[in-house]
């Protein structure tokens, strides 16, 4: 039988967000993250989008019972799209993994009535680091598109339901990043 694992390339990153199990590094070739919308959020969220000459590193976890409801539920304003092929990881054993991908129909670009939300950026940002390092945090900056739309700056006040409070260091990296981005602000 082949369990069913997806592809987490945001907040999934982020093991303190979830209890999925058998989690594991993994790479997303021919993919990149982009910051986009949908009216089934009222934030810009992070969604993965198809580019041949882009890889961007995560993590797969396995689908408890590889009943996917409950992760359905969490990545409501997605689709579920079949990448094993795409994706390179260390398990031997056969699985087959999904990445969410917000429809191409309804995703559009982050604007300011739905800005990133900079709770949910540190939360993707910590994640990276814990699992990858510094160098995955500046990966992830750089395979990472929509950084023209506003940040809320929202840490004082958290709008991100698995807000997490990040270290002096964590912030630290995180508004590096974004100053070399020469990111904007909203309030």
């Amino acid at each position: 039988m082949t369990a069913s694992y997806f592809f987490g390339y945001g907040s999934l990153v982020n093991h303190s967000t979830h209890s999925y199990e058998n989690a594991h590094p993994a790479r997303l070739n021919g993919w990149r993250r982009q910051w986009c919308h949908t009216d089934l959020r009222p934030i810009a969220f992070l969604t993965a989008v198809p580019d041949d000459s882009c890889a961007i590193d995560g993590i797969i976890a396995h689908v408890p019972g590889d009943d996917w409801e409950a992760l359905d539920a969490r990545e409501f304003a997605y689709t579920r799209v079949i990448s094993t092929p795409k994706v390179t990881h260390p398990i031997s054993d056969p699985i087959e993994i999904a990445v969410y991908t917000a429809r191409h129909d309804i995703g559009l670009p982050a604007d300011m009535r739905h800005p990133i939300l900079l709770s949910y950026l540190d939360v993707v940002v910590q994640g990276y680091l814990h699992e990858f390092g510094e160098q995955g945090v500046a990966d992830f900056f750089a395979t990472t598109t929509g950084w023209d739309a506003p940040i809320l700056h929202d840490r004082a006040d958290p709008q991100y339901p698995r807000h997490r409070v990040l270290t002096k260091d964590e912030t630290a990296l995180v508004d590096h990043h974004l100053a070399v981005l020469d990111a904007r602000f909203t309030s």
